[in-house]
């Protein structure tokens, strides 16, 4: 998937977000972040994250949450390992290593979006998924509204959409913590289509403008 993404009414820059296959029965989620030369001149924004994880019984469980950023001079390098095997979380920053006791079955946000992407969601209803992020064990809130409303797709049809609304209380690529609404297909899929996040000064707006289905 390939997102436009736009400050206010400028455009700000571009993010992919790709699904692989990662070994027998395991999967790998990136995104990669990327401000304009216009927006470069404000704030500079070079950012991967790499969600990686396993099935099992056809349920998600993260395996690690590889976060780089290069924002302006600010630069890091942040690791999340869940060993779900001893119930206990790595993370990793700075060369210092920190364990917490998490109980198997939690998910990075990025592999708690996948999840929420495969369940059956229908309008005015909640769900709650146990996540570990940013040192933090909770329960990420995700409501959808009680109306759809209908987009235009890169592929050309309006589509309907669910809106989705996540609780984060950690801070995203682009974006604030937790101010966070994503337009999701009302089918199986589920595809992003929009995404809308508040920061510090204003939105970002992400619009969908390339899709390329599992082949």
């Amino acid at each position: 998937m390939r997102f436009d993404v736009d400050w206010e009414f400028i455009n700000g820059g571009s993010a992919t977000l790709s699904y692989l296959r990662h070994g027998a029965d395991g999967y790998r989620i990136r995104i990669r972040a990327r401000t304009n030369r216009f927006l470069d001149l404000f704030k500079k924004v070079r950012d991967t994250i790499t969600a990686d994880g396993v099935c099992r019984d056809g349920h998600l469980q993260s395996t690690s949450f590889v976060l780089d950023q290069h924002e302006n001079r600010y630069r890091a390098h942040k690791e999340t390992r869940f060993l779900w095997r001893k119930n206990l979380v790595e993370y990793r920053q700075n060369g210092k290593t920190d364990r917490y006791e998490v109980p198997a079955g939690h998910l990075s946000v990025l592999d708690a979006f996948t999840r929420v992407r495969r369940l059956p969601l229908h309008p005015g209803t909640t769900v709650r998924i146990p996540v570990f992020d940013a040192r933090k064990r909770y329960l990420v809130e995700v409501s959808v509204g009680d109306d759809t409303e209908r987009l235009r797709a890169p592929w050309g049809e309006r589509v309907e959409c669910l809106v989705v609304t996540p609780r984060l209380k950690s801070a995203g690529i682009f974006s604030s913590k937790g101010a966070i609404t994503i337009w999701m297909t009302d089918d199986p899929r589920h595809i992003p289509i929009k995404l809308r996040a508040k920061i510090k000064i204003g939105h970002i707006i992400g619009r969908l403008t390339g899709y390329r289905a599992p082949g």
